[in-house]
């Protein structure tokens, strides 16, 4: 799409010049132009064409002058560069206009060699404003879907010639089942179940960052988090009582968020584990995450669990016996594992 230029002045003259010396270009659609009478109507058109790359602007102009619309112009629409085109080249003039925001300044009569070069080399710097632009917009974004982990790995120069690396740390893992959810869902439309679980999510999150956990995944209706660092069992299991409390008291006090009362079954493992990006490099779809036996197990203990039950192994069991109150469960045959587990559900 051609670039969009609105010339500002109460000459008519200047219109009907415009067309005619930038014709080709306007005819092969690289570029466009709108016109308008003052600043008044200019900032009427701005409005209602918030795509306009380049104002292109006279001083002397009746209702509103030029150096005052400059002044709207990073209102009205920030994007757009302005360059003024005016008789009055002073030096006085010029300073103002640029103090205002002005990217350049032409004097009147038009060279019109000079306003090509001039309009080339200022679409130049619109072209970079907006790359920059949709770059913080698009970043933000991914800040929406990527943990802060993964976009300071993206940001190292070596990222790129590593993006299969992989690193062993020592780490808690978590998993968090909302209980019967398919269930709940079943006879509510789909946009509903979408709104309702999120909502959830939203419920179970904070309480993961708030103990300096980080979310890995959503799957399906249940959360993959992971804790590092010091004290990272503890954290993780206080999260975990947390979020356990949390949706409970949101079920006992009778729908009041307009959510059904729901249970979560919740998983906790710790140990080694590998950390880094895992899928296809040539399809360009790759997942920054945790894999290993302690991950695999920690899902089979979520699996096992009841509703409300926060369920460990008798590893974590020893290590936090002194600091958390919990039940022996018993032996129970896991998925995929030769011999029987003995579980431990965590209570307080």
């Amino acid at each position: 799409m051609g670039a969009k230029i609105l010339a500002v002045d109460d000459e008519p003259d200047l219109e009907i010049l415009l067309r005619q010396k930038f014709r080709r270009q306007i005819r092969e659609g690289k570029l466009s132009f709108g016109f308008a009478q003052d600043g008044v109507e200019a900032v009427e058109k701005l409005k209602s064409e918030p795509q306009t790359d380049i104002l292109l602007t006279d001083i002397n102009m009746p209702r509103m002058d030029g150096l005052s619309l400059l002044a709207e112009l990073h209102d009205v629409n920030p994007l757009t560069k302005a360059v003024v085109v005016s008789a009055y080249g002073d030096m006085a003039n010029i300073r103002e206009a640029m103090n205002r925001g002005a990217y350049d300044f032409l004097t009147k009569p038009i060279d019109f060699k000079d306003l090509e070069v001039t309009l080339n080399k200022t679409l130049v710097e619109v072209t970079k404003t907006k790359e920059t632009v949709r770059a913080i917009r698009e970043n933000d974004i991914l800040k929406m879907y990527v943990d802060d982990n993964v976009l300071n790995f993206m940001t190292k120069r070596q990222a790129q010639d590593q993006l299969l690396a992989n690193e062993s740390i020592d780490a808690t893992v978590m998993f968090v089942d909302i209980c019967n959810f398919t269930a709940i869902a079943e006879n509510r439309p789909a946009d509903q179940v979408v709104t309702m679980l999120n909502r959830l999510f939203d419920l179970i999150v904070p309480e993961v960052i708030a103990l300096e956990g980080a979310v890995d995944k959503f799957i399906g209706d249940a959360v993959m988090s992971l804790f590092r660092g010091e004290h990272h069992v503890d954290r993780a299991l206080d999260a975990a009582i947390a979020i356990r409390d949390k949706l409970d008291q949101l079920s006992a006090g009778g729908d009041s968020q307009g959510l059904p009362p729901v249970k979560v079954s919740i998983g906790v493992n710790s140990g080694e584990v590998v950390s880094g990006n895992i899928g296809s490099e040539s399809l360009a779809r790759l997942d920054f995450t945790v894999i290993g036996d302690v991950v695999n197990t920690a899902a089979r203990y979520e699996t096992a669990a009841a509703e409300n039950q926060i369920l460990i192994g008798e590893d974590i069991y020893e290590k936090v016996r002194q600091s958390f109150e919990c039940e022996r469960i018993g032996e129970i045959k896991l998925k995929n594992k030769a011999h029987p587990t003995v579980l431990y559900n965590v209570l307080r």
